[in-house]
């Protein structure tokens, strides 16, 4: 029998109830943090802080047991989300302190300048004035130091300096738009402050461009001695898994990479014997990479593989795929200093396409041509637009789009990574060329997990990354440096890059259970994951097998056996 979506004649209420919650504190958590817009002001932490609180509390007086389904997941997610949330406030307060050496007082001087005029309070030319010439004071104490610092250049201490220079440069840009306001508008204020505001600018630049040369620039002279990262250790790991609700140690992951890697490796030696190659599997993916299109082919290669795609699911009806979604994508092309940090392509609502420009070295082109060859543009492009992330981005505008505010890269990158599992065992790969494009990203994905989560428990250094990825994958090392350095630039959260393999894993588990035990047809299977919008796969599991969750649920579901 299967499994139905719940209606208010089946003895539940309407749906709706937490959801207005959900849109209330989407809007109103942006309408805070777009006031308070210093990322690192008291003011903006503790004013969220009593919102979250508020909120949690309000969120106690629901009657849970008499929530519709839809809500009871809805509830689950919203408490989940405000209790995260305040705690990351509590570990960015930690963090700051190790900031304060940097960039205090003058940090905060700034700050109460920018917060008054946010809120319009009177201030006077001469107090600017006065609060200003002292920040100018502080940073060329501070600039002097720096000069000769001697300290030494731990990832701890690179990546705080790393993280004061992103200070630096949002106070700068706040600082701007403060004069702004007031320029030529008040004019006894413009004249107090127009000579101090100006040495202000002068000194937080000559402050960024100093901390950047010494204290989070390179000590060696190494290409991937730019690469700061700050490890958040086993037990952030713990606090993130737990919010991802992933029922498993990082060991228990890095074992099951470990696991899915040597499957990948038995399948790469088949493919690269298929192609004479032998054991040598390195070998046939250097063979592979060399299959590249010619400069100015890539897009149009992309189209062609893009129009294979949809027609592959449309024929064998595995999802939906609305015409809109199939008919309005676009195409851009990324710029060299982007490819740095992403070597291959991106999608999502447009698809941004990675291949060398004429400003490139003959290296640097060749790197990026053999990394963007296509057999392995092949899986990218599914990836990427159908049934991937544009499918996903077209889904999530229209269905249940306040569930946004729970995006997982266990649901966003782990529903495309996915695909790659269900189209391998449909034998979409036919030639042996195809398969090791498809094992690349596989591999890939196996590698993300290990090197991600030994960084973060101090266990590999950036370039043991890099060379984890080159011997362990194939990897270009220009590729390789590209993706460590995204990895660790605190872009992304520190399960990030395991949540492709993991979220898929998570998908595929579920797929046996509902589809293979007849509760859902393929499509129908898929066609609701889209439906009901981003939150943890095991969240969603509970939602469509109809499992009633308690509040404060914590992760149980093992998915994978180890």
């Amino acid at each position: 029998m299967k499994v139905k979506s719940h209606t208010a004649e089946q003895g539940f209420p309407a749906s709706g109830v937490i959801r207005d919650m959900i849109e209330c504190v989407t809007a109103d958590v942006s309408d805070i943090e777009q006031f308070y817009n210093i990322t690192f002001s008291k003011t903006r932490i503790y004013r969220l802080e009593d919102y979250y609180r508020d909120k949690l509390a309000e969120l106690a007086t629901v009657q849970y047991l008499f929530l519709h389904p839809e809500d009871r997941t809805d509830y689950i997610l919203l408490e989940k989300y405000l209790h995260q949330q305040r705690g990351s406030l509590a570990s960015l307060k930690a963090s700051l302190e190790e900031l304060k050496p940097l960039i205090e007082p003058f940090a905060s001087g700034l700050v109460v300048l920018i917060e008054r005029r946010q809120k319009v309070e009177p201030t006077t030319g001469r107090y600017a004035a006065d609060v200003l010439s002292s920040v100018a004071q502080d940073l060329e104490k501070k600039l002097r130091a720096i000069s000769t610092d001697e300290r030494p250049k731990d990832p701890g201490a690179r990546f705080a300096a790393y993280r004061a220079v992103k200070c630096l440069e949002e106070l700068t840009g706040a600082l701007e738009e403060w004069t702004i306001f007031y320029k030529g508008y008040d004019p006894d204020f413009t004249w107090w402050t127009s000579a101090p505001f100006q040495e202000v600018i002068r000194q937080l630049n000559s402050f960024q461009a100093a901390v950047t040369a010494n204290l989070v620039g390179s000590s060696v002279g190494s290409s991937t001695d730019d690469i700061v990262g700050q490890p958040v250790g086993r037990s952030g790991l713990l606090t993130d898994l737990d919010a991802q609700f992933i029922a498993y140690s990082p060991e228990e992951l890095i074992e099951i990479a470990d696991k899915e890697y040597a499957w990948c490796k038995t399948e790469m030696i088949k493919a690269s014997k298929a192609l004479g190659y032998g054991k040598d599997w390195k070998a046939a993916l250097e063979h592979v990479k060399n299959l590249y299109v010619e400069p100015g082919q890539q897009t149009r290669l992309v189209h062609e593989l893009s129009k294979e795609a949809v027609a592959y699911v449309k024929r064998h009806d595995m999802v939906t795929v609305p015409t809109i979604a199939e008919e309005c994508w676009r195409t851009f092309m990324m710029t060299p200093e982007r490819q740095k940090v992403n070597p291959f392509f991106l999608g999502g609502e447009s698809l941004i396409v990675s291949y060398p420009t004429d400003t490139m070295s003959h290296a640097d082109k060749l790197m990026s041509m053999r990394g963007n060859n296509r057999p392995m543009s092949r899986s990218t492009v599914f990836h990427e637009l159908i049934p991937g992330h544009h499918l996903q981005m077209h889904m999530i505008a229209r269905y249940r789009s306040y569930r946004s505010l729970f995006t997982t890269p266990f649901w966003i990158e782990g529903w495309a990574f996915y695909w790659e599992f269900i189209l391998w065992d449909r034998g979409f790969a036919s030639t042996p060329e195809e398969k090791i494009g498809m094992l690349f990203w596989r591999m890939h994905r196996c590698a993300r997990i290990v090197f991600s989560l030994k960084f973060h428990m101090n266990q590999m250094t950036p370039r043991e990354c890099i060379d984890y990825l080159v011997n362990k994958v194939g990897h270009e090392r220009a590729t390789a440096e590209g993706e460590v350095r995204r990895s660790f630039n605190g872009d992304y959260n520190a399960l990030y890059q395991a949540g492709y393999m993991l979220g898929a894993l998570q998908i595929y588990a579920l797929r046996k259970e509902m589809v293979e035990n007849g509760d859902f047809s393929e499509k129908e299977f898929h066609d609701r994951i889209l439906r009901e919008g981003e939150m943890p796969i095991e969240i969603l599991r509970a939602l469509l097998q109809d499992k009633r969750l308690r509040p404060g649920h914590k992760a149980d579901w093992r998915f994978y056996d180890l």
